[in-house]
């Protein structure tokens, strides 16, 4: 904010007369009133220029531009007509251009997904935007009165983010999102109008869901090959963020690829999350679900987790995985999953030490700490082919099973029906089993 300061002048005031006094000191007085009058004069010049000096700095912008200015055409001559000012060129660089192309192009299909649920009304005072009561009486931090049974308020208790794969109203979003069965979803789009969502589908394996707005002829995203993107390539996220910044958009490069991570909401929850894409791109609470662009305007990633703690990670599940969950729905209105049925742990040289194993690296078959905790699921895939406690995944399909690679993930990368070769340690021997994948219900 600008500050005004004026400063003030403070004309001399008149000298006294000296009627009385000596023609010498007369003299003397008359000469110092008129060197008075000199700086008097000189003092309201310097006034009067100042005023018109800003006088004329105030009004040029309308002299220039041909604005009628009746006050100061009362001093002013006509003069030749003054060209018009041109606007400075943009010397934005090819990056810049492409980015603003891809943002202008891509941000109608991004859409704000707000989550509202019945919650008890409060008794007394009201929770303020920063997480504590307007009005603290004893009452209430010790919890207050209960609300009585059945009243409750329709209130909004969470946003994120999603966008339009199609024009009759398909939407892209994290399946934490809109995990609360109960709740009611609601989009609005970046012209301010609102739908009802329904949600389709929620993936049990990736942070995916699919909601369904009654909506035609809107604008969509096209889905990009992930499996195409290069580390440093630049990328742009869109999304909610905070729940408050809508259509918010970030700038990055891609900073890595195929990482794995578990990832944990707080709720308590976790997620396993395989090779997915890592960015730099600022990617805050509010963005889940907003779309991970490259400079063509295609979605190459889900924007899904940040890291805590650290400045400039954040994460995004590939498109390309995003494409098959589309194609599912579309044709059957479900997502389907594969399932193998183990439960085991990954080997690594310290747990061949502690176990006396005889391989580091792999997958061990290992029931939980529950009785109901099995190893090997009765009547799963991996039981119907014969794998057992105690064995050791080593491969699957030709693939080393170690950190990078797990179980999950190639299991994730298969459908129902699709049969595997999985190469298993058992008992003092490697041998190679076909396993035939079902659906997990």
């Amino acid at each position: 904010m600008e500050k005004n300061t004026h400063d003030e002048i403070i004309a001399p005031t008149n000298e006294p007369a000296f009627d009385t006094a000596p023609n010498a000191e007369r003299t003397l007085c008359r000469r110092h009133h008129r060197s008075h009058q000199l700086l008097f004069g000189a003092l309201f010049g310097i006034i009067f220029g100042f005023i018109g000096g800003g006088l004329a700095l105030l009004y040029m912008p309308k002299i220039q531009s041909g604005l009628p200015i009746p006050f100061m055409q009362r001093f002013l001559k006509p003069t030749a007509e003054q060209p018009q000012a041109v606007p400075l060129p943009q010397n934005l660089t090819v990056e810049d251009e492409a980015v603003i192309t891809t943002v202008d192009k891509t941000s109608p299909a991004v859409v704000s997904v707000v989550i509202s649920r019945d919650v008890p009304k409060l008794q007394r005072g009201g929770m303020s935007p920063f997480g504590f009561p307007f009005f603290m009486m004893p009452q209430d931090l010790q919890g207050g009165d209960a609300p009585a049974a059945g009243d409750t308020e329709k209130q909004t208790v969470g946003q994120g983010s999603g966008f339009i794969v199609s024009a009759d109203g398909l939407i892209v979003t994290n399946k934490h999102v809109v995990s609360a069965t109960s709740a009611d979803y609601t989009v609005i789009t970046t012209d301010g109008k609102e739908f009802q969502a329904q949600v389709l589908a929620r993936d049990p394996n990736r942070d995916i869901a699919l909601l369904k707005i009654d909506a035609k002829d809107l604008p969509f995203l096209e889905l990009g090959n992930s499996d195409a993107v290069k580390v440093g390539q630049t990328v742009v996220a869109i999304g909610n963020s905070l729940g408050e910044f809508s259509n918010t958009v970030s700038k990055g490069i891609i900073s890595g690829l195929k990482r794995n991570l578990v990832a944990g909401s707080d709720g308590g929850g976790s997620e396993r999350l395989s090779n997915i894409i890592q960015t730099d791109a600022a990617i805050n609470p509010g963005n889940s679900g907003g779309p991970l662009l490259n400079t063509d305007g295609q979605v190459i990633g889900v924007n899904v987790a940040m890291a805590q703690g650290a400045q400039s990670i954040g994460f995004a599940l590939p498109a390309n995985q995003i494409k098959k969950i589309i194609d599912q729905v579309r044709s059957t209105g479900k997502i389907t999953t594969a399932f193998l049925g183990v439960r085991y742990i990954m080997l690594t040289p310290e747990i061949q030490k502690e176990n006396a194993l005889p391989l580091d690296h792999g997958a061990l078959i290992l029931r939980g700490d529950k009785m109901t905790d099995f190893a090997v699921i009765p009547g799963s895939p991996a039981d119907k082919a014969g794998i057992m406690e105690n064995d050791i995944i080593v491969e699957i399909n030709g693939t080393k099973i170690d950190n990078d690679r797990q179980i999950a993930d190639i299991v994730a990368d298969n459908q129902p029906g699709d049969t595997m070769q999985v190469t298993v340690w058992h008992k003092g021997e490697t041998k190679t089993i076909a396993v035939t994948l079902e659906e997990k219900k």
